[in-house]
């Protein structure tokens, strides 16, 4: 277990999750103050896909209070 701080963390992001896929770190603690605030563990693959593409190109109904009388739709496409 890795411990490293918030600025640490924010200047080397790229290569603590980079050792995180890579297995060289099972976790990575990130302090704040001395204090441990958050933890960076890997997660289970997701069968290849990116996050946030399940939802690209969905059509969603507007829940806007000016729409939602009308039941008018919104076509949108997420960017990655």
């Amino acid at each position: 277990m890795n411990t490293v701080n918030m600025l640490q963390a924010k200047s080397n992001l790229s290569r603590l999750v980079e050792a995180i896929e890579q297995g060289e770190e099972r976790e990575i603690i990130i302090a704040r103050n001395g204090r441990p605030a958050a933890k960076l563990i890997p997660i289970d693959k997701l069968e290849g896909q990116r996050i946030g593409a399940r939802l690209s190109h969905k059509k969603l109904t507007c829940l806007s209070k000016e729409t939602k009388d009308s039941g008018e739709s919104v076509n949108f496409s997420i960017l990655a």
